[in-house]
């Protein structure tokens, strides 16, 4: 399988290329800035390349799609993220908002997976599998949102999980799967050390389920323990 992964400096990204080059596949990694990516950059050879993308810069994506010409791409993973600016907290009220952080973090979180999906849809149609997995947050759900706060941060899941159900819908006939998935609360720098799940065990549960989707399952919330969520 070869793959492609957004924020791969770090965290579940960087996770995520260990264990897919662990199992044999190639994989396409993405960062912000490669010359501080010094963990990747270890991981770097025949099977992991590493490639400059910013998502919120739209002439990074094409040269990521140029840099690939004309392969294929089975998956990719979307996974760059932003927990929304200082400002963010669970007693958060909306007049307390700093609204350049909310368009910051919609920018990260929803448009960058679909600037990386509409650019590498050519490569995806050549690929065997054809998934778009998006890694969204259990605080993106409407239903489970019990305690407010965090505007920045669940507004802009909650516009990717839309995402994902629209491209579901409309690449359905071409066999594209598409879906979002929830990663759990992680031991990362934007989870933080008192999170419950160690950052190996969310990627292990994540591509458990990537690997499992099919088309059945495209355009649904996953959760990387198994089963659905509630929109």
């Amino acid at each position: 399988m070869r793959a492609v992964v957004t924020g791969a400096n770090r965290g579940i990204g960087l996770e995520l290329v260990r264990q897919l080059q662990a199992r044999g596949d190639v994989v396409e990694a993405c960062v912000r800035d490669p010359g501080a990516a010094t963990q990747l950059a270890a991981l770097a050879g025949d099977r992991v390349r590493i490639h400059e993308v910013d998502v919120t810069r739209a002439a990074t994506v094409e040269a990521l799609a140029h840099a690939l010409g004309d392969g294929a791409i089975d998956t990719l993973f979307n996974v760059a993220g932003s927990y929304g600016g200082p400002t963010q907290s669970l007693g958060q009220m909306a007049e307390d908002l700093e609204l350049g952080d909310v368009a910051t973090t919609f920018d990260i979180n929803a448009m960058g997976p679909l600037r990386l999906s509409i650019a590498l849809l050519p490569h995806l149609r050549r690929g065997t599998t054809k998934k778009l997995v998006h890694v969204t947050s259990g605080m993106g759900s409407i239903a489970d949102n019990g305690s407010g706060g965090y505007y920045a941060y669940r507004m802009s899941k909650a516009a990717l999980d839309m995402m994902s159900r629209s491209l579901a819908v409309d690449l359905r006939r071409e066999g594209i799967i598409s879906v979002v998935i929830n990663p759990g609360w992680v031991q990362t720098d934007m989870g933080g050390p008192h999170a419950p799940t160690p950052v190996a065990d969310s990627v292990r549960g994540i591509l458990r389920e990537t690997d499992a989707a099919t088309l059945a399952d495209s355009g649904e919330f996953l959760d990387w323990k198994g089963g659905r969520l509630p929109w």
